[in-house]
């Protein structure tokens, strides 16, 4: 089974499987196993590492901030608060190999002011938070490296019994300092960073739509009607020397209107059909029901319509799924169920054909997750060899008379 959106809950997470629950670290005892010798190495490390961390924190404040009134200070100090991320990271791979600690990645910074201009990326880094943090944990950590490495050197030679007690209540200090000043400010920072890559989904998805309908007017109707028009310019100047044959070519146009007429009918279903719009779900999807090649089983449970957003997530998602399964899955029947459950619209297509359906196999499964994603969506493909394949899909519930009310 794959699923796609869930996963996010744990996308910042950057533990190895080797590393374990920083809660439930085998307790202190009276001898040295190989979680207290990292924990004495990651201590007398600590002096070398905080002189680094310390010079390198003085010397971006007092670069960046004594020439602020030059045209560089400025950009000098946010490529100073960029080097402290580097190093805040470094210090959290040190801290996650050496001490178990599980801090989650901070988002990086201006993927969201990219368009926007120098100086509103300048202002940007400027007031990153994390680069501050790691500033000034690099400050603080001088006098605490100091004690430490002094601490844990003495008490190699002469406390050594109760060395592994001492050096598990160092290194709960420094666990406390890395979860405190080098992980994400909160949740809603990593929100936003999810946000950020979400509409950069949503923005190529719209291109590519807005292409392939550039590309199917150009190369169908447009063409057509181009076509048409000079055959009727033909029609025309035969219409006094060859009125038979100016009467064929205006019955052949008649018929090529019908055509383009038929292919923007068709265009127009595929940017918003007309059903879906005028009847809701439950008469949208029972109409491509019809035009899939095996029998379908549409069953749609919904006592409102969610907003017009999320309806057409849902009709086009249906929609995919079902022309997969008339080209690839070999199925003799195929059933659609739509429900509501709390605050979320469940979709869920199953047919009987022979499974082996993967988000990699380029049948624009990947697509579906990413577009179900950037709405926190939920996207979950069960499809063993030999069949059945169920797609379940799960989006957000926002009742339609409340989003046109945010509209207007």
């Amino acid at each position: 089974m794959v699923c796609v959106g869930a996963a996010r809950q744990a996308g910042g997470m950057t533990m190895s499987p080797s590393v374990p629950d920083p809660d439930r670290l085998p307790p202190a005892r009276f001898a040295l196993d190989r979680w207290t010798w990292r924990e004495i190495a990651y201590l007398l490390a600590n002096l070398p590492v905080a002189v680094v961390g310390f010079v390198y924190t003085v010397v971006v404040i007092s670069v960046g901030a004594g020439l602020s009134v030059t045209v560089i200070g400025l950009p000098l100090l946010v490529g100073g608060l960029q080097g402290a991320r580097l190093v805040g990271r470094l210090e959290r791979r040190r801290a996650r190999w050496m001490l178990g600690v599980r801090v989650e990645e901070p988002s990086p910074l201006g993927r969201g002011h990219r368009d926007q201009g120098f100086f509103v990326r300048l202002w940007a880094g400027l007031k990153d938070p994390v680069g501050w943090r790691a500033l000034l944990y690099g400050f603080i950590r001088l006098p605490w490296g100091v004690l430490t490495f002094a601490v844990t050197l003495v008490s190699l030679f002469v406390l050594w019994p109760v060395l592994p007690f001492i050096a598990r209540g160092l290194t709960t200090v420094d666990r406390a300092m890395v979860r405190g000043l080098l992980s994400p400010s909160d949740e809603l920072e990593r929100r936003i960073a999810e946000l950020e890559s979400d509409r950069g989904v949503v923005v190529d998805t719209a291109a590519a739509d807005l292409r392939r309908i550039e590309r199917d007017l150009h190369d169908g109707a447009q063409a057509r009607l181009v076509a048409l028009a000079m055959g009727l310019g033909l029609a025309k100047e035969k219409l006094t020397d060859d009125p038979e044959a100016a009467a064929r070519m205006v019955d052949e146009a008649h018929g090529e209107i019908k055509v383009a007429l038929q292919e923007l009918r068709d265009l127009a279903r595929g940017i918003h059909p007309a059903v879906l719009t005028d009847r809701g779900l439950d008469a949208a999807l029972s109409a491509i029901a019809s035009r899939c090649t095996v029998p379908v089983k549409v069953s749609v449970g919904l006592r409102g319509r969610p907003a017009e957003a999320i309806e057409g997530i849902a009709y086009f998602t249906v929609s995919e799924l079902l022309q997969n399964i008339s080209k690839h899955s070999g199925a003799r029947s195929a059933s659609v169920d739509v429900w509501r459950s709390g605050d979320r619209l469940l979709l869920q297509v199953t047919d009987d054909g022979g499974g082996g359906a993967r988000l990699d196999g380029g049948s624009g499964l990947a697509g579906l997750a990413e577009r179900l994603d950037a709405v926190d969506g939920v996207f979950v493909v069960d499809s063993p060899e030999g069949g059945p394949t169920t797609v379940t899909a799960e989006l957000p519930w926002r009742d339609r008379t409340v989003a046109a009310a945010r509209t207007v």
